[in-house]
């Protein structure tokens, strides 16, 4: 059984962001005085008085709007309506009930669902305000006054949203589970392939460039295991992130990679390989990750006889420090190979994860060194003593050497190859650290 979750929902700008973020303790989704920013559903886990739970933060439900984005916003709400265990509505004290408010409650009270009613920006904690009697109109029991911005109250609240949980299950199993981070630039079609995989409209898709803004983190299981796909704000070229909230949605994908066990590079097949896409490659090859690059769109792509094998050279020329990634070719679109993303996901993954022993490194070390020999500078030549793993995601080796000067990167990549091809390391970065003897 997976844990509880907690879903937070209410009218754009009454502060559901800036709750979410302090009961998680870090900001996880985006926060600004711009009605509907928050606009998919965004996901954390978190705890109360021993109690882990998923917290859900969602777009700010407007219940009558022909706004393209703000509809699918609704829909996402009452996406995460249909998931959650127990709801916390969050309505803004100074307005006090609107329109809007009375529609949601209804919706709510239609979900049958446990619900927290929340009166946020309650500034001061004193006597009870007279405006708070308005919201027991609504039906859904004791509001709750709170102030996000200055933690007055919200305790109370997480003490409310404790007691309706549903009982722990006691033969609850903790599994292996995969973080997959989607990563590219915007419009690529990084939403598109979450919705295919889930089955549902899980993400917000749309034809404008950007209109992923957090991070968002969907759970999946299937025969080949379970994930967490990470679906991200496309990252745009430096020059191009003019909006606060752009940046904000740039740091978010970063922080995404660094959560994931594996990143999935989507590129445009019409477009080929950018210089923006080599830029967020880095980012993932820097972190250490597990890297797959997907071609998406190829359904689309003009070819002949050998235009698979050409398109990956030319993939590879421009992403020369990523030749151990695989590369898959699909289509989001119709669902052409997605499925065998999976196996490519569990492989790489395990391949990040891999330790070696000692005696084994070594073995293969020794017979590097018997079929090329280490360099020499000067008349003095390199001796390699042994090699040690250090730490696995990804795989980071230990050589020591009696002059690190000698040990040319030549030598070292062709090491790093050795490694590769005994023990396959196809997908994952492989580190090497320089020690001469002396050295701790």
């Amino acid at each position: 059984m997976a844990k509880p979750t907690v879903a937070i929902v209410g009218r754009p700008n009454v502060g559901k962001s800036t709750f979410f973020n302090y009961i998680v303790g870090k900001r996880i989704s985006i926060v600004a005085d711009t009605p509907g920013v928050t606009r998919d559903r965004v996901c954390a886990e978190t705890n109360w008085r021993g109690r882990d739970f998923t917290l859900v933060d969602t777009g700010g439900i407007e219940p009558e709007t022909n706004d393209v984005i703000l509809s699918q916003m609704r829909e996402q709400a009452n996406l995460a309506i249909a998931m959650a265990d127990v709801i916390v509505f969050v309505t803004d004290l100074k307005q006090g009930v609107t329109a809007a408010d009375t529609d949601i409650a209804l919706m709510l009270k239609k979900s049958k669902k446990p619900v927290v009613l929340v009166c946020n920006k309650a500034d001061n904690y004193g006597k009870m305000p007279d405006e708070i009697y308005e919201f027991y109109n609504l039906g859904l029991g004791e509001p709750y006054r709170v102030s996000a911005v200055n933690a007055i109250g919200i305790g109370d609240v997480l003490d409310a949203i404790y007691d309706m949980l549903p009982p722990k299950d006691e033969n609850e199993e903790d599994s292996e589970i995969i973080k997959v981070a989607i990563i590219g630039k915007p419009n690529v079609g990084k939403s598109s392939l979450v919705n295919r995989i889930l089955g549902e409209n899980r993400v917000i898709v749309s034809d404008v460039a950007g209109t992923t803004r957090d991070a968002i983190d969907s759970e999946f299981e299937n025969e080949f295991g379970k994930y967490i796909f990470i679906d991200t704000a496309g990252i745009r070229r430096k020059n191009k992130v003019s909006e606060e909230l752009e940046k904000y949605s740039v740091m978010r994908s970063l922080l995404a990679v660094e959560r994931a066990d594996v990143c999935i590079l989507m590129i445009d097949a019409n477009e080929g390989v950018t210089e923006q896409d080599t830029k967020i490659a880095g980012e993932a090859h820097e972190a250490g990750k597990g890297v797959i690059i997907v071609v998406n769109k190829w359904d689309d792509y003009e070819k002949d006889n050998n235009t698979l094998e050409n398109y990956k050279k030319d993939v590879y020329n421009k992403l020369s420090y990523l030749s151990y990634a695989p590369i898959l070719f699909i289509s989001a679109k119709t669902g052409q190979r997605v499925n065998k993303l999976f196996e490519l996901i569990n492989s790489v993954a395990s391949q990040n994860a891999l330790r070696v022993s000692t005696s084994v490194l070594n073995q293969v070390l020794n017979e590097a060194i018997a079929i090329v020999q280490p360099p020499t500078d000067k008349g003095r030549r390199l001796r390699i003593f042994y090699m040690t793993q250090a730490s696995t995601k990804p795989p980071t080796f230990v050589v020591f050497v009696n002059d690190k000067k000698l040990f040319h990167f030549s030598y070292e990549r062709y090491l790093v190859n050795q490694i590769r091809k005994e023990f396959g390391l196809v997908g994952t970065p492989v580190r090497m650290i320089v020690r001469e003897k002396a050295e701790k």
